[in-house]
This record gives C-alpha cells, sequence and structure tokens, in this order.
C-alpha cells in the first residue's frame, strides 16, 4: 500500500535522490529505490558487534549443532565470545517465530542489495568489528554516532523521545540533586520490559538490599498489574521512601543519565540505552532479555570492559514469557552493583573506563571526530555514486 505515494513521491522530488537512506525492516523502499535506480543506504539502530555476529553466525550456522543451553564460540571475531543458542535473536531460532521468518528473509535480502550501512555508534568503542564487518560483507559502513550526544541542552535531554510534564522533569532533577555526586543507582529494563513480575521483585528486592539510593523505572511490565500489587502489599514504596524513587511510566532517561549523581545504570542492554549509559561515562550492570541484547551485554562487558553481567543465562522471547524462570536473585542484583559503585582498585578501575568511553563518544561527533568525519565522508559517497 506504499509503494504508490512512495513512488508518486519519487517521481515529482526535484532535484532527484541522490540516495535513499532507510530502516531495513521496510523492504518497500529497496523496490522503488531499484525501480528508480538510487543507491539505498541502510540506518540499522544496532551495533557493528551485532551485525558482524549475525553475518557470521548465518555463514557457519554454528548454533544449530548444539543444545539450547550449551555454550559456543562466535568464530571469525577479535575477541573469543561465547553464546548459548538460548541467547540468540529470534532470527537463530525460527521456532519461536514461524510467522515472521518469510519476512525475515526478506530484511537479508534487502541489506545484501543495498550500498551501505549508517550505523548509530563510534569507531573507538569497536573499530575492530567496524572493519572485520565491512571486510565478510563487502559493504560499506559508516559510524555516525551516538545519535543521543545530538540532544546537548537541558530541554533537549528531557524530550528526547517523547515531550514530558515538565514538573516531573523538575521532580526527578530536585531528587537527584539531593544525592552525591556518583551514589544513585538508575534502572531501567525498556518500554518493552517483558521480565515476568517474580524476576522483577528480586530485581526490587536487590534494590532494597543494597542501601544505596535508585530510581527504578517500571514502564510496559509483563503482567503490570501484579507488579503493582506487590508494590503496594510488600509495602515497597514505603520502605524505601528514604532513597527510593519509583517512575511508572516514560522516564527522560538521557537527562536522568547525565546528572552527575548517577552512579551506574542497571539496563537491559537495548542499543539505545547501552549507548546512551556509555554517553553518561557511567559503568552498566547488564540483564539483557530479548533481541539482539546479549550481544550487546557482549560489548558493555568484554569489548568496552565498561560494566558487569547480572548472569542471565537464557533469552525471554516476546510470547513466551511463561516459560522463563527467575535467572537473576536480590543476590546477584545486590553483588553486581556493588561491584561496580563499591571500594576498591577493580570498581575504580571499571569506572575510569566509563569516563574513558564517554570522553571518546563525545569528541567523536565533535568537527574533526570519528563520527563527524564518517558523516561527510558518507556525503562525499554518495556525491560521487549519484
Amino acid at each position: 500500500m506504499l509503494h504508490k505515494p512512495l513512488e508518486e513521491l519519487c517521481e515529482k522530488l526535484e532535484p532527484f535522490p541522490s540516495c535513499i537512506i532507510c530502516d531495513k525492516h521496510i523492504p518497500c523502499v529497496a523496490e522503488i529505490a531499484n525501480k528508480f535506480k538510487v543507491p539505498r543506504i541502510i540506518f540499522d539502530g544496532t551495533s557493528c558487534f551485532h551485525l558482524l555476529c549475525t553475518h557470521n553466525l548465518n555463514a557457519s550456522k554454528v548454533y544449530e549443532g548444539v543444545s539450547s543451553e550449551e555454550k559456543f564460540i562466535v568464530p571469525g571475531l577479535p575477541h573469543r565470545i561465547e553464546l548459548q543458542k538460548s541467547q540468540l535473536p529470534g532470527l537463530f531460532n525460527p521456532s519461536i517465530y514461524q510467522n515472521v521468518n518469510a519476512f525475515r528473509e526478506k530484511i537479508r535480502a534487502c541489506e545484501e542489495n543495498s550500498y551501505g550501512i549508517v550505523v548509530n555508534s563510534f569507531e573507538e568503542l569497536e573499530l575492530e568489528y567496524v572493519k572485520e564487518y565491512q571486510r565478510v560483507s563487502g559493504r560499506r559502513v559508516w559510524c555516525v554516532g551516538p545519535v543521543s550526544l545530538s540532544n546537548k541542552d537541558i530541554l533537549d535531554k528531557a524530550q528526547r523521545g517523547k515531550r514530558i510534564n515538565t514538573n516531573d522533569e523538575s521532580q526527578y532533577m530536585k531528587w537527584l540533586d539531593s544525592w552525591p555526586i556518583g551514589s544513585v543507582i538508575y534502572v531501567c529494563l525498556g518500554s518493552l520490559n517483558n521480565a515476568t513480575p517474580e524476576q522483577l521483585i528480586e530485581i526490587g528486592l536487590g534494590l532494597e538490599a543494597t542501601k544505596r539510593p535508585f530510581i527504578w523505572v517500571i514502564r510496559g511490565a509483563y503482567k503490570r498489574d501484579e507488579i503493582e500489587t506487590w508494590l503496594v502489599e510488600y509495602g515497597f514504596e514505603d520502605r524505601v521512601k528514604d532513597r527510593g524513587l519509583l517512575i511508572k511510566g516514560w522516564a527522560p532517561q538521557v537527562l536522568i543519565l547525565s546528572h552527575k549523581s548517577i552512579g551506574t545504570f542497571l539496563t537491559h542492554c537495548g542499543w539505545n540505552s547501552t549507548l546512551e549509559g556509555i554517553c553518561a561515562g557511567v559503568p552498566l550492570v547488564t540483564y539483557p532479555l530479548f533481541a539482539e541484547q546479549f550481544f550487546n551485554e557482549k560489548v558493555v562487558v568484554q569489548v568496552s570492559e565498561s560494566g558487569v553481567s547480572l548472569g542471565a543465562e537464557n533469552g525471554v522471547h516476546l510470547g513466551e514469557e511463561e516459560k522463563s524462570s527467575v535467572q537473576v536473585k536480590r543476590e546477584n542484583v545486590r553483588d553486581a552493583i556493588e561491584k561496580v559503585m563499591g571500594e576498591g582498585e577493580e570498581q575504580e578501575r571499571i569506572r575510569e573506563i566509563a569516563r574513558k568511553w564517554a570522553h571518546m563518544a563525545k569528541k567523536a561527533i565533535e568537527e574533526g571526530g570519528s563520527s563527524y568525519n564518517n558523516m561527510s565522508q558518507l556525503i562525499e559517497d554518495i556525491i560521487h555514486v549519484g
């Protein structure tokens, strides 16, 4: 249904498009680009680490000969990366999402026929993976991120993704102002949080056990009514009222993370959240749930060494939440947070690494930085290919 309006738009545009940059999940754009012979560039919202892992797993099929919970090494990577089949995205577990497998194959074909890929990352973070993915795929890659750093002032940060109530924003900032530098835990498992109520309860109890101040975003949770009931019956908010702030809706994440009082970010490892945490210069505590989030955890824990894992072993696939057991106990939460916020040489090493990556990310988008130069190179490439 989109074909006709898009075709008419292309025909009427003056001057004629030099290229089309599109999301890979809209394959009809590829058909129109081919019809009008316009170079098509994909914008990919994940990392080059994920792109290379996906390519090498598709090529090797190494995951096919192992059981669901058996670990295997992803071949052809600069680091020794071990995963298990249950942690892989649905693309590698076709029985889970049989009704979308044909669509996924169409997307893969669109990727292979593209002129190149624009990636929301910066080269310093994963340079070996950028180079290797370009080599094995034969496609151009331009890292132009982190895009969240385009939101520079307080208003931009507060409104990133959604316009919020300014009274809420003021309340959150006032609360954060009351705590020392690097003392607050920020917890958010994303807008598609599908952790079971039993698992979220363990995370809540772990936060309580840390004895540290925290912000916990409970948004879009699976069976949220059960969590709400537990919060009331256990009296959670009263028990932590002097040091815990619960946000039961959308949160201005970039604004919160940029506050000096934030000391760590417990995240589901969505790529946007991962990059936003890296840009904030705080260590990450990782709890991946599904999609490419276990790949992103490896970027944090092994590639950048800027965080620690809560120890989740299995993915929680959308629609199969009831099959998921509690993987992370309250003790795991308490101990992992202590590994990045406590006193000691190792804790300080992780915090220093996190600060280093934030500095590199900011330099990347400044004039002369790697992402700035890649954007300039992208424009030059388009001019010449057109």
